[in-house]
């Protein structure tokens, strides 16, 4: 398992908490349609990377959490390489 410490090693300014196993950050846009934007640039990458976030979706706000299924949702180093893509999304 990744600790938190560890991850901010990589990414010492980031956002991306460690709760259960999961990276998680949430993000904040000025309405719907930046929200919409910023899901549909991520998709891009998720989809090449075959690797998919948790997304949680209210209007402006978006909370993303990832974990590797096939390891056995844990953190491991695909997550904390798409944390880094999605972050220059935002």
């Amino acid at each position: 398992m990744i600790h938190i410490k560890k991850y901010k090693k990589f990414q010492p300014n980031s956002d991306w908490k460690e709760v259960y196993n999961k990276l998680e950050r949430n993000f904040n846009f000025s309405d719907f349609k930046q929200a919409l934007k910023f899901i549909n640039e991520i998709s891009i990458i998720c989809e090449a990377e075959n690797h998919h976030p948790e997304i949680n979706w209210v209007y402006n706000k978006i909370s993303l959490k990832l974990s590797t299924h096939d390891a056995g949702d844990i953190i491991t180093e695909k997550d904390i390489k798409l944390a880094k893509l999605i972050d220059e999304c935002y």
